[in-house]
């Protein structure tokens, strides 16, 4: 069955593509009555194919002009998230759209693709943010695009992924803070990298070895540990480094909230930052400033992915409502150096 090419799709052509009567479409959009399961699976399937996408909020907000806009996430980092909550929800409030947020997960780990789908497809969302490590779930990227939503990636490293995208330069920026703490004379400077599920990781690890080795220092893996970007891993994997025979003068912490464990650490061990250790971070959240002492880190425009991310949305629902097809926006933000009072040339040498 085939629609007219600016008609918008109804009930009722779900209804006759999945072979049911409308209000059997109604019972399954609103998880009412008595409904195989087989039929559901057909009308889900027919409402896929035909891209039909209930109004049931704009029926309840009748007037209003606003996109209803998703935000999916499965990011450890309170302060990362944070911080782009409130970019998002400023841009809302301003541009005059609506934000639902949802953290689809199953348990811990694994993604409730059809959870995203259904809940997505009831409340009538426009658009959706995807937001690491979320940006880099090929299942979830491909059921995106099948349901024709407009959506866009944060950070995203996919490999073939050419949709719209807001991002920062994770490999230089971390070269330049490792580049930075070689020019305060660190002879042995640790890292405590990511989760390997986000592709930033594998980035800021990625630039702190070519500083590294354009450098001429030699790469030693005692000093290289992993965190999930919490503060409990930061503290933990901080710990272990300052526990080394040969501990290190620097630790780098691919963001924030480790970077703030790490500086607990050091304080319990009973060493003072930087007098003792210098500690660096990644990201610029609340926890930067709210530190003692405050934190040398790298200042991610994280606010500002959220908003870049919202007017690309808005323009490419625009698009859409005007069929028109423009080449998808890819953006990348700067980045900066932030230096505080927890970074400092090592009292003695290495």
């Amino acid at each position: 069955m085939l629609t007219k090419k600016n008609q918008t799709t109804t009930i009722k052509d779900v209804a006759e593509l999945a072979r049911v009567s409308q209000m059997t479409v109604s019972r399954v959009l609103n998880d009412q009555g008595a409904v195989k399961d087989t039929t559901r699976k057909r009308v889900l399937a027919a409402m896929r194919e035909l891209k039909y996408r209930p109004n049931v909020m704009a029926r309840n907000l009748a007037g209003r002009t606003g996109l209803f806009i998703g935000l999916i996430y499965r990011n450890p980092s309170y302060g990362y998230l944070s911080e782009f909550l409130l970019g998002a929800l400023d841009t809302c409030r301003r541009m005059g759209h609506y934000l639902i947020v949802e953290e689809p997960l199953v348990d811990d780990n694994m993604v409730d693709i059809d959870q995203i789908e259904k809940r997505f497809l009831d409340m009538s969302i426009q658009a959706l943010i995807v937001v690491p490590p979320l940006s880099d779930d090929p299942k979830l990227i491909d059921t995106l695009e099948r349901t024709g939503i407009s959506f866009v990636c944060i950070s995203p490293k996919l490999g073939g992924y050419s949709g719209p995208s807001v991002r920062m330069d994770d490999c230089a920026a971390a070269q330049e803070m490792t580049e930075y703490l070689l020019s305060l004379k660190h002879e042995r400077i640790a890292l405590i990298k990511g989760p390997p599920d986000h592709k930033s990781s594998e980035l800021r690890y990625k630039g702190f070895q070519q500083a590294l080795s354009e450098a001429g220092r030699d790469h030693d893996s005692t000093l290289v540990v992993s965190g999930d970007f919490t503060y409990v891993s930061g503290m933990q994997a901080a710990s272990e480094l300052l526990k080394l025979d040969n501990p290190p003068s620097a630790i780098f912490a691919c963001n924030d909230d480790m970077a703030a464990g790490a500086i607990a650490a050091a304080h319990q061990a009973g060493l003072s930052v930087p007098q003792d250790v210098t500690v660096v971070g990644f990201d610029d959240t609340a926890n930067a400033s709210a530190t003692w002492p405050p934190l040398t880190t790298i200042r991610q425009p994280i606010r500002d992915m959220a908003r870049t991310s919202i007017e690309i949305l808005s323009r490419s629902v625009a698009h859409k409502a005007s069929q028109t097809s423009p080449k998808p926006e890819k953006v990348t933000l700067d980045y900066d150096l932030v230096i505080r009072g927890s970074s400092a040339e090592p009292t003695q040498s290495d």
